[in-house]
């Protein structure tokens, strides 16, 4: 308790806390791996001494567990931006194709739940819309977690695919196209300011995976920005004023997103550099005939076990960008 007169700032002083705890992680973890490669340079030595099948079987084991847990480590230096610790909110629309493209649009959804199952992340789906016939039109993921925002930023931008389709009775070659949009959910530190003239307010009945009161009471919000035009929604909670609050906090972001990008745009004019809108870049094929590759265009990292990233394995994708966009930051 602070003592009378005396002004505590208790967000600042616990955003302290947590800073002073992720840096005595990387301090733990650094000399845990360390401790780990000093044993296996000991082992390394016996199996030279003396070899032996089990010991040789039990080593490798050893280094390929070292080898991940490094890349875990590495991954956690480079997540260094300002809001990379925060949560994300991922949105996907699918692009232009009708029932092709909806259906990658859930593709994608199922790709990014399990992602996000396997590094422990909470997901909850604030806005569903269905497609027509199969897949989605539209979602809402807010995935919270210690780095959900600086892990799922590589993902931003427009996704492709290259199948045969399960809806053409002619078994012919498909592409389809998804754009994913990836955002920091902001906490009170950051002022975003909204006039309550400018927001139009729009309820309607819960329809999609996850929502309330699946048609039952109007406690969906949608909230519409009049001087930008952009347009939140949220369904997943159980009230018309926590979807509110919800949707707010999805505006705030897509503002402040909207801002940054703009800044960035008018520094890089300025310096005479070309920018791509990363909205409607084309950051990955996903490749299921001819043959099955999935490569990121930015990185360059490939690989053939498209099965895999579909069921969630992006950590490869993600390691590659950050130190893609280390290299770019940092040129020799």
């Amino acid at each position: 308790m602070a003592e009378p007169g005396f002004w505590y700032d208790q967000e600042a002083a616990q955003k302290v806390i947590n800073a002073n705890n992720v840096l005595k992680t990387k301090h733990d973890n650094f000399y845990s791996l360390s401790d780990k490669l000093d044993d296996l340079d000991v082992s390394f030595e016996l199996l030279q001494e003396e070899p032996d099948a089990d010991m040789q079987a039990d080593f490798e084991h050893e280094i390929g567990d070292l080898q991940r847990q490094m890349n875990n480590y590495e991954m956690a230096l480079l997540l260094n931006g300002k809001y990379d610790a925060n949560n994300a909110i991922l949105e996907i629309h699918p692009g232009a194709g009708g029932t092709e493209s909806q259906d990658w649009g859930s593709m994608l959804l199922r790709m990014y739940q399990r992602w996000a199952d396997q590094n422990d992340f909470r997901v909850e789906v604030a806005d569903y819309l269905a497609g027509d016939e199969a897949g989605i039109k539209s979602v809402t993921l807010l995935i919270s977690g210690e780095n959900a925002y600086g892990m799922l930023r590589s993902e931003k931008g427009v996704h492709r695919l290259v199948r045969i389709s399960p809806f053409d009775s002619a078994g012919r070659r498909h592409t389809s196209f998804a754009s994913v949009d990836v955002m920091p959910e902001l906490d009170n530190s950051i002022d975003i300011d909204i006039r309550p003239d400018d927001i139009k307010m729009e309820v309607f009945r819960s329809s999609g995976a996850g929502g309330q009161h699946i048609n039952k009471t109007s406690s969906a919000v949608r909230l519409i920005h009049i001087p930008t035009g952009i347009v939140v929604s949220s369904q997943a909670q159980r009230s018309q004023f926590q979807n509110k609050d919800t949707a707010m906090g999805m505006l705030k972001a897509k503002l402040y997103q909207r801002e940054q990008e703009k800044k960035a745009q008018e520094a890089a004019a300025i310096k005479g550099q070309q920018l791509d809108v990363a909205f409607g870049s084309q950051i990955r094929s996903y490749v299921f005939h001819p043959y099955t590759m999935v490569k990121d265009h930015r990185s360059n990292y490939e690989t053939g076990n498209g099965q895999a990233v579909m069921d969630g394995d992006l950590n490869p994708f993600i390691y590659a960008y950050l130190q893609w966009q280390l290299a770019s930051e940092n040129p020799e």
